[in-house]
């Protein structure tokens, strides 16, 4: 029996998957303040650059923590299924096609703002973004995916699970939200933008968990985030200010949440007509 199989037939308890979450903060947050420390120590102030390198140690929490947890709770069976899911690939244009979203929403979002707002708005073509994707995604499904959502949603409700796993994540970022975006540091807009932040975030979650349900594909899951992280930097907007990305972010997650209101409608709480296959 698989791992994600017998998450479905015997559950796990809530302390564990607490458990898990506690350590992917304190390996996170830990490797954060480990990079901005010895600026902080001097009383230095922080440079975009240090945000920018704080992401990537980031990574170790997830990664190492899904690794972990599903290790104890399944021993290399769990870790034989994890890479089953992590390496499952059966092209689908059905489940495939949602990968567009993220580019589509936003150049779409952009270029009615562009059009009727501000020629500020105009999307930038930073191509070498996806760089940024590549390993938030394929290092932070491992954990956030591949343990996390396979336990929490062994527990009845798919939805249910896959927000509350989306504010989690969201709260995750706050060490190096300050840096995400293109206006760095976010001053006193700082709170509206982790607030449309979380807002696109979550919904893109649920997006991230519907797709998964619906194909047992973890890889699935890591290729949704890497677009979706590859297409805020690729697009980014070099030339707004705080106020305006707080306006794009938070049109961006309403479009979001749209398309997660049509997948709640027609698919239900399960996120899936049928067992996933």
């Amino acid at each position: 029996m698989g791992f994600a199989d017998r998450m479905r037939r015997t559950g796990v308890s809530p302390n564990r998957i607490v458990a898990f979450f506690a350590l992917a903060f304190a390996i996170s947050w830990s490797a954060a303040f480990a990079v901005a420390a010895p600026r902080l120590l001097r009383h230095d102030q922080m440079t975009q650059l240090i945000g920018i390198l704080m992401f990537p140690a980031m990574l170790l929490g997830p990664s190492l923590s899904g690794l972990t947890f599903t290790a104890s709770t399944a021993g290399r069976a769990g870790l034989r299924d994890l890479w089953t899911r992590m390496t499952r690939w059966r092209f689908s244009a059905r489940w495939h096609a949602p990968l567009l979203l993220p580019p589509v929403l936003i150049l779409s979002i952009l270029l009615a703002l562009k059009t009727w707002v501000s020629p500020a708005y105009t999307a930038n073509f930073f191509l070498l973004g996806v760089l940024f994707g590549v390993p938030a995604g394929f290092l932070e499904e491992i954990g956030w995916t591949g343990f996390a959502f396979e336990t929490m949603r062994a527990r009845g409700n798919a939805v249910a699970a896959a927000v509350l796993l989306g504010l989690l994540w969201v709260m995750w970022h706050i060490p190096v939200i300050n840096y995400l975006g293109t206006v760095t540091p976010h001053g006193s807009h700082w709170l509206p933008f982790f607030a449309v932040f979380g807002l696109a975030m979550t919904a893109m979650r649920v997006l991230i968990c519907w797709m998964y349900v619906n194909t047992r594909s973890v890889l699935l899951a890591q290729l949704m985030h890497v677009i979706s992280t590859g297409s805020l930097v690729i697009f980014s907007l070099p030339h707004v200010n705080s106020r305006q990305e707080v306006l794009w972010y938070g049109l961006y997650g309403v479009a979001l949440w749209i398309v997660v209101s049509v997948v709640y409608a027609v698919f239900g709480r399960q996120l899936c007509r049928r067992a996933a296959s």
